[in-house]
């Protein structure tokens, strides 16, 4: 991915769903118009889900994600199975493909996909080798389990493929394009001031994506943004005319910041904006109750989308942690998960706390979120977390 590539975590997810052989990759192609993805008459081509990014007209930055048959068997067609199942919970708009007449384990995934809040677009492929008549009857089967009108489609002469586009527009998700990073927190011409630490997890050269992309939603809404890190703070207030309307910090010095900004300065933090960019603030910060309810024998899960190597200086598997102990006692587990490992049993843990999630796409941060919300554990966000603890989070701005 080159610098002015929109980050994969940023663009809509569009997963292409279905049993092995029933053209999933053939649709994917078509619709791209790029040999984008395997194809055969050899049933399971594709084994982990394929995932491209890519720009298309009326959508925008797209990842498509060309998925493994579900029907796949086997000790190794279940491990590719599961892989699906992990690539919808990224999905925000889903293709079914039915390659035959559906059955009861496409009912079962049009089920899954309902049940995950996910818009699912039926589509009948091979429509220029099947008899007329066998198109239609697959396209009302295929409506009348979806509940939707099916698209049918060629995969070589791509007749249905500007419908099938026209469709996916359509079924784009209601707030797709209005949810923002900073919401109501500034308009056009406030002075915004960034304090960003770089420490271990910023290495020389370089921002962490949550820096960049707030600082690039303050210029598209032309505010006037200040950058400087914690310890040249004073300074840069005392160089600014009036004091800002916003700071937006690093979690880590959340409390050392509040104790040097102007009254007049609205606080937050890069974790707290990602809170609701990426997720439900509302359902963090009422998760971020439950840090009160800690003791020595609880039980605390980490979830950092990233993954990377342990850091002497790193906030999930080391500061957060050392905070919570220092609290509740030494003896406080916590357990660390990270990239898309997340336990299926989430209810030995007392609390979970999610890293902003800047790596992952919305749908999935939110299905993580309705996952703890069913098994009925609160969970919570770095920076929230972190903001609760140091006794401020009623004062901090929330988008």
């Amino acid at each position: 991915m080159s610098l002015q590539d929109t980050p994969r975590a940023s663009r809509l997810h569009i997963g292409i769903f279905g049993k092995r052989n029933s053209g999933k990759s053939s649709v994917l192609n078509a619709l791209t118009g790029q040999e984008i993805a395997v194809t055969s008459d050899v049933a399971g081509t594709t084994t982990d889900p394929v995932y491209k990014s890519m720009e298309i007209h009326g959508l925008g930055p797209v990842v498509w994600v060309d998925t493994a048959g579900y029907d796949d068997v086997g000790d190794l067609g279940l491990l590719r199975v599961e892989k699906t199942t992990q690539a919808l919970e990224k999905t925000d708009i889903a293709l079914l493909v039915f390659g035959s007449m559906p059955d009861a384990l496409d009912g079962e995934w049009v089920s899954r996909l309902k049940a995950s809040h996910t818009p699912v677009i039926p589509v009948v492929s091979k429509m220029d080798i099947l008899p007329p008549e066998e198109v239609a009857a697959r396209l009302k089967a295929a409506e009348e389990l979806v509940g939707i009108p099916a698209v049918a489609i060629s995969n070589t002469t791509k007749a249905g493929i500007d419908v099938l586009r026209s469709r996916l527009i359509r079924s784009l998700p209601e707030d797709y394009e209005s949810v923002s990073i900073l919401g109501n927190l500034v308009s056009e011409g406030d002075s915004v001031l960034l304090v960003m630490p770089q420490d271990i997890q910023a290495p020389q050269g370089r921002l962490i994506l949550p820096q960049v992309q707030t600082l690039r939603e303050l210029l598209d809404r032309k505010c006037i943004a200040t950058c400087c890190t914690t310890d040249r703070l004073q300074n840069t207030l005392a160089t600014l005319t009036l004091p800002p309307k916003l700071i937006i910090t690093d979690s880590q010095v959340f409390r050392t910041v509040y104790d040097q900004k102007p009254p007049e300065s609205a606080l937050t933090s890069f974790s707290v904006l990602m809170a609701g960019y990426k997720g439900d603030l509302k359902t963090f910060v009422e998760g971020a109750s439950a840090i009160d309810s800690l003791t020595e024998q609880s039980r605390v899960l980490i979830a950092e989308a990233c993954t990377h190597a342990p850091m002497s200086e790193d906030i999930g598997r080391v500061k957060i942690p050392a905070m919570l102990r220092k609290r509740f006692g030494a003896g406080l587990q916590v357990d660390v998960v990270s990239g898309v490992d997340f336990p299926a049993d989430l209810t030995p843990y007392d609390l979970i706390i999610h890293c902003g999630g800047c790596m992952f796409n919305r749908k999935y941060v939110l299905s993580r979120i309705e996952k703890a919300r069913g098994q009925g554990v609160p969970i919570t966000n770095y920076g929230v977390t972190i903001a609760y603890l140091s006794g401020i989070l009623k004062d901090v701005a929330m988008p």
